[in-house]
């Protein structure tokens, strides 16, 4: 109503083929962050450190011990990634990147996502019940490797 842009259609799902269906939007967010990146450094580069996660259920967190349900279980570490390096461990539950909340594992990945490789970022886990700041040298995700057959 404000002439506000808050998303880019990207795709909509519909039986008929018309326009009455489920619309797909990127936040406009992250299409400005896409376009900034073009225009200084003609590509996009996304920050990486290594790591696998899931989302935070009340029952994990009660198994770990935990009094809140946030933050996102680290459950692979790549072996030599920054995440590794920095002393991060499957079973540790980021909270925090870079003093911003991690309130699950969607929000943890944009996160990552938006950090500029070669920085040093500092991320925030808990570990039995400790909690312990990791700085982590950022990385650029590696190119999957092909099977040339």
């Amino acid at each position: 109503m404000n002439g506000n842009l808050v998303g880019i259609n990207s795709a909509i799902y519909t039986r008929s083929g018309g326009s009455q269906g489920i619309g797909f939007a990127i936040p406009s967010s992250l299409a400005r962050q896409v376009m900034e990146q073009i225009i200084e450094n003609g590509v996009v580069t996304r920050g990486w450190v290594g790591i696998g996660v899931q989302d935070m259920t009340p029952e994990l967190a009660e198994s770990l011990k935990l009094p809140k349900v946030n933050g996102a279980l680290i459950t692979e570490v790549v072996n030599g990634s920054p995440a590794d390096k920095a002393g991060l461990k499957p079973g540790d539950v980021l909270v925090g990147v870079e003093n911003r909340p991690v309130t699950d594992s969607a929000s943890m990945l944009n996160l990552i996502a938006a950090l500029k490789p070669d920085t040093t970022a500092l991320l925030k886990a808990i570990r039995d019940k400790d909690e312990l700041v990791f700085k982590v040298n950022v990385g650029k995700r590696p190119k999957p490797k092909r099977d040339d057959k």
